[in-house]
């Protein structure tokens, strides 16, 4: 197995045991739940409040320059996740190391649901995959041609293998509260506990 086998063999085992099966049946009505007042999304062109959303088509994704962004940053809901990892940590980097067109935030077509969502997800994974898989091992010791990061291509895709599971893991999580939100502080009996007693020696 090469390096680049791997490298890519870490991240797909977690696409394909526990990420893209945990977004397996997603609505668009989960996909846009606001768990909490002010969050973050995709919303269609216009309806934004956030300082500079972006996108080029009929939805775009809230967003700030970073000395705008809120303190505390704001909550994130699955659709503005799902973007982050589209676009954000896969689509530019598979137009700077593998070719192709070029993905940009500010031009971007955000998806409006749900199944468009996953489906450039599947796309940006499918094509982020291959190009990891056909790197040689000079290429993994040397930096990107291409793009601003000038690091090892290894670390890159290290980089990237963290991003998927950490905002992976977020999504995730959003999707327990969303199917739990109507029994919030619930025991499976139907009364209210207290989680300090559950775990209590």
């Amino acid at each position: 197995m090469t390096r680049s086998d791997r490298l890519a063999d870490q991240l797909d085992w977690y696409w394909r045991k526990n990420l893209r099966p945990r977004l397996d049946g997603l609505a668009d009505e989960e996909y846009f739940w606001e768990p909490v007042r002010d969050c973050w999304s995709i919303r269609p062109r216009g309806t934004s409040t956030a300082p500079a959303p972006e996108g080029s088509g009929g939805w775009t994704l809230d967003h700030a320059s970073p000395d705008l962004v809120p303190t505390p940053a704001p909550v994130t809901t699955i659709a503005w996740r799902l973007a982050h990892i589209i676009v954000s940590c896969l689509g530019y980097r598979v137009g700077w190391y593998f070719g192709g067109r070029d993905v940009d935030s500010g031009t971007f077509a955000y998806a409006g649901t749900a199944d468009e969502a996953l489906t450039q997800l599947d796309e940006m994974y499918g094509r982020w995959n291959a190009g990891v898989r056909d790197l040689s091992d000079a290429d993994l010791d040397d930096p990107p041609a291409m793009g601003p990061e000038r690091f090892p291509m290894e670390n890159r895709i290290l980089h990237v293998n963290r991003e998927l599971i950490h905002h992976g893991a977020e999504i995730s999580l959003l999707r327990d509260l969303y199917r739990r939100r109507d029994g919030a502080g619930q025991h499976p009996g139907g009364h209210r506990f207290d989680v300090a007693a559950e775990f209590d020696d």
